[in-house]
């Protein structure tokens, strides 16, 4: 049996939930999405703890997913805005709470409903962009891009 490898596989799923996929960041992505970007707009929806909250609040504006712009002098307070990055990470609340609909609750106790510009209820799906067909978990084929990996695994 080969060795394992002294790294896991490189992935920029893996990359991206070092970034937001820690408790509380994408709760604060959806937040802002809303509109609501003051503090004390985040600490009441999300529950989150306010040192815990101010951390995760910092680590997303360096990384260039939101910005932080002052809404009052005195006393100095931040409203929080969703950079293009952070807007692009939309996409991905939508099917998460789409799935969660979906999987963990019943068509009368859904939390809220997205309504598109056309008038109806937001069903989000992933598309190819250059066929429009939806994208299937059959129609799909992974082709490894790092050095030494295949599908499987590191090459032995």
């Amino acid at each position: 049996m080969p060795a394992a490898p002294k790294d896991p596989r490189p992935c920029s799923i893996a990359d991206a939930l070092a970034l937001v996929g820690e408790k509380y960041s994408l709760l604060v992505l959806r937040e802002v999405c809303l509109g609501n970007g003051r503090f004390d707009q985040l600490v009441r929806n999300i529950g989150a703890p306010r040192d815990i909250l101010a951390t995760r609040l910092r680590r997303l504006v360096d990384a260039g997913i939101l910005t932080k712009r002052a809404y009052s002098e005195r006393p100095q307070r931040f409203e929080y805005r969703p950079t293009q990055a952070g807007l692009e990470l939309e996409p991905v609340l939508l099917t998460l709470m789409a799935w969660g609909d979906r999987h963990l609750r019943t068509d009368h106790d859904r939390p809220m409903v997205i309504e598109h510009i056309c008038g109806h209820e937001l069903q989000p799906v992933v598309t190819c962009a250059v066929c429009g067909e939806r994208a299937r978990h059959e129609d799909l084929t992974p082709h490894p891009q790092a050095e030494g990996w295949t599908v499987a695994g590191p090459h032995a």
